[in-house]
């Protein structure tokens, strides 16, 4: 073991102490039965100890590293880059989903992955579960209202109630009957009560908050260049939005006079939205049927090489999340275990949702527009990504990634799909396109917001009338925004950016045509190679991916 070995020893023991739910979700079952200290004490020793561990990995020279070491080495500092940039903005005082989300996903994704027999899963759970009121009470402590604003707030309300429902109706069913399932029910209903005056305490802070959700444009620009390495800063990259919306508009145009004769492709979108499956259920068998299709393509093309034993399966989303995220998700398999099953969440409404809303959200999920979502979440986007990496030794790597890169690959995964042929019906590729143009907009709308020059509502009207997205899908879209600054920008950002290194990979290699003639052969050792090498900062994902890549005449 180098001196380095046991530096990220330390480090990563570290995290995994002061986050158990996390340790958990990366597959280390020996934290499964604890859940994260969320005390003022707690966050105040997770900076100080940011910034030691900061100083400590900085002062590694180059020259004691291999080549994977140093990009090990400046993830890291990446990673603590960005916990100290937004230190002082305090986000555990002004988000309640800090509190009660590891309690919902500590106990979900036990029984998502199944690591363990069942008996040991209800030991953790109830662990866990007997934990809840612990954390609640932490978040009562930390919340100020002050900082928080109503409409985080709100969001936390809608999720704790989704969650009450899970603990006390839904869990108990992941074991059989008997003395196991009676022991989870009971542990339960005790968490879901604690969390049930969790919402009447969240309901008061909602009536009395009055911060902000902003985070300014200095805080976001360092995210930016310092947590990401990249090179503009938070106008710049509003600029870049704007550029690539006026782009993706007139290519949609022409697009949509080839489908129906006209330029108007909202009219042409919103017609063809009405063409969608009739119950969430039948949402998701479409979904499935078009997950298939996307992977039979990708073993029948080579356009990258398949893990052997890797699965997707798709589901609907967990009742906790659905009143908090209205979009498709995936969540990977955990990077330290054997598993390569993941899982597509897709987006159903929650729960008491009216019948006109229920159809309303499945106009957003309609026929055409779900084979690129398919695409997007599953083959070759995250799932194969992300099982992908799990074959990367590093254990940086693998506990540590950033969304400009996930999102940032899931859609070049679009787009290379796109370019390849898989998109055989104009129809699809609109839709695929109108996936771009929203990216765009989420860049607009999501810099606007936290530069303080976009109001809430402004958003939701650019965001129904721009992209169009149906008005609930657009509210549950910018509330994700003013919860979650930078999240919402990365994905077409990160696109660009893997389109500029797969360039200069082809250059290297001598390949011509781009993406949509280069020799099939080439492009898979560039989608091997980027998506193996992590999760990256997209300045260490260039230097992973070209390091070593010899010149062709």
């Amino acid at each position: 073991m180098t001196s380095f070995d046991g530096l990220v020893d330390g480090f990563l023991r570290d995290e995994y102490e002061r986050s158990p739910v996390r340790a958990s979700q990366l597959g280390l079952t020996d934290y499964d039965e604890r859940l994260d200290d969320l005390s003022a004490e707690s966050f105040a020793r997770r900076d100080a100890e940011a910034e030691s561990w900061l100083q400590r990995f900085e002062s590694v020279p180059d020259d004691e590293l291999g080549a994977g070491e140093t990009i090990d080495r400046d993830l890291a500092i990446s990673v603590l880059k960005g916990r100290l940039i937004v230190a002082d903005w305090e986000g555990w005082r002004r988000d309640p989903l800090v509190y009660s989300t590891p309690v919902l996903s500590g106990i979900f994704t036990l029984f998502v992955h199944r690591l363990r027999p069942d008996r040991d899963l209800v030991d953790a759970a109830v662990a866990r579960l007997e934990q809840a009121p612990r954390i609640l009470e932490q978040g009562k402590a930390n919340l100020d209202e002050s900082k928080a604003h109503p409409l985080i707030v709100g969001r936390a309300v809608a999720a704790a109630r989704g969650g009450v429902r899970y603990l006390r109706e839904l869990l108990p069913n992941e074991v059989p009957e008997g003395h196991e399932r009676q022991r989870l029910s009971d542990a339960g209903n005790e968490a879901a009560r604690a969390l049930e005056g969790w919402v009447g305490d969240l309901q008061g802070l909602e009536q009395r908050a009055h911060g902000t959700w902003q985070l300014g444009e200095e805080r976001y620009t360092r995210l930016l260049r310092e947590r990401e390495e990249l090179h503009f800063d938070a106008r710049e990259l509003r600029d870049l939005g704007r550029e690539q919306y006026e782009r993706l508009d007139a290519e949609m145009r022409d697009l949509a006079q080839g489908i129906r004769g006209t330029d108007d492709w909202r009219g042409v979108l919103e017609e063809a939205n009405e063409d969608h499956p009739p119950t969430e259920e039948a949402m998701r068998d479409s979904y499935a049927e078009w997950t298939e299709r996307a992977r039979v393509f990708l073993a029948e093309t080579g356009l990258v090489t398949l893990p052997q034993g890797e699965r997707c399966v798709v589901e609907p989303s967990p009742v906790f999340q659905r009143p908090v995220i209205g979009v498709a998700s995936y969540v990977a398999p955990p990077a330290f275990s054997d598993l390569l099953l993941g899982h597509f969440f897709v987006p159903y409404a929650p729960d008491g949702a009216p019948p006109e809303e229920v159809q309303k959200r499945l106009a957003a999920n309609s026929h055409g527009g779900i084979p690129t979502t398919a695409v997007h979440e599953a083959y070759p986007g995250h799932h194969w990504h992300y099982v992908t990496l799990k074959a990367n030794r590093s254990r940086v790597r693998r506990s540590f990634g950033t969304p400009y890169f996930g999102e940032g690959w899931a859609l070049y995964a679009e787009r290379v799909m796109r370019e390849r042929g898989f998109f055989t019906d104009p129809l699809h590729e609109l839709y695929h396109l109108e996936a771009t143009i929203f990216r765009a907009a989420r860049i607009i709308v999501d810099t606007s917001l936290h530069l303080g020059e976009m109001s809430h509502d402004e958003a939701v009207e650019f965001m129904t009338t721009k992209v169009p997205l149906p008005e609930p899908t657009a509210r549950a879209e910018v509330g994700r925004y003013c919860w979650w600054p930078t999240q919402a920008s990365a994905y077409l950002t990160g696109c660009l950016e893997i389109l500029r290194i797969r360039e200069r990979f082809l250059q290297a290699r001598g390949a011509d045509g781009g993406g949509r003639d280069a020799d099939v052969a080439v492009l898979r050792e560039f989608h091997d190679r980027l998506c193996g090498s992590g999760s990256l900062p997209l300045g260490l994902a260039e230097r992973a991916v070209l390091d070593g890549v010899p010149a062709q005449a």
